[in-house]
């Protein structure tokens, strides 16, 4: 099967008093294995649900979630948990980096979650700040560090574990355009290497870079369709 990603008739519902709030009205979609996918919306359409739902950073009132072949649509937390640091990157715009670790110390988090041995720690999160360009700021905190290259540490963090999906929420939110095509540029890289991208964004010059473009309203897929003429970062 060559899907990373399939949701069939996925809610979330809220209760706000005596109202019941349909943040995910029955969607269902399929995100294959390299796809780089932007997901887009306004307030309230249901996005940030959905990301926290593909993250499986919550779980659906109802429906199915097979990631990478696996069912999670019902597991319990400690599951859940070990699932998302093992299958899934995440790329966030406020960067959620710690202050007091380095760059090295901060890509190398997901590996200590994961049980993996000092040594190839560094080893895999050299590598990684190497695939973002970023080798000579291993040693530098957050702190240190411009907009663009902080959100370069947080790719690198991502990428570390091999996860089967990138999923980045916003995150050329709080970069100035240049900076931001530069961040751009590197998902178009990382998309080449073959890595599943799914970027939830606001903006539509971001959402073009994508290769397919999935369209939120009141909880339900609007659209969903290919966006044949990306705009390509340079």
């Amino acid at each position: 099967m060559n899907n990373v990603i399939e949701i069939e008739n996925i809610y979330k519902i809220y209760q706000v008093g005596n109202q019941e709030v349909r943040a995910l009205d029955g969607v269902s979609l399929s995100i294959r294995r390299n796809e780089y996918v932007a997901v887009m919306g306004p307030s309230g359409s249901g996005k940030s649900t959905l990301m926290n739902v593909l993250g499986c950073l919550d779980t659906p009132t109802s429906g199915k979630y097979v990631l990478n072949n696996t069912d999670v649509s019902e597991m319990e937390d400690n599951m859940l948990a070990e699932t998302r640091n093992k299958e899934i990157g995440f790329v966030f715009q406020t960067f959620n980096l710690l202050p007091r670790y380095s760059s090295l110390e901060n890509v190398c988090l997901p590996l200590i979650y994961a049980g993996v041995p000092r040594q190839e720690r560094e080893e895999r999160g050299i590598r990684a700040l190497i695939n973002v360009d970023l080798e000579n700021r291993k040693s530098h905190k957050p702190n240190e560090l411009s907009g663009g290259q902080r959100q370069r540490v947080s790719i690198a963090r991502a990428l570390v574990n091999d996860p089967s999906i990138i999923l980045a929420d916003e995150p050329t939110g709080n970069l100035d355009t240049k900076t931001s095509l530069d961040i751009m540029h590197l998902f178009e890289e990382i998309h080449r290497r073959g890595n599943t991208i799914i970027v939830v964004t606001h903006e539509e010059d971001i959402a073009k870079h994508a290769r397919r473009i999935i369209r939120l309203r009141d909880g339900k897929i609007e659209r969903d369709e290919l966006n044949p003429f990306p705009s390509l970062a340079s």
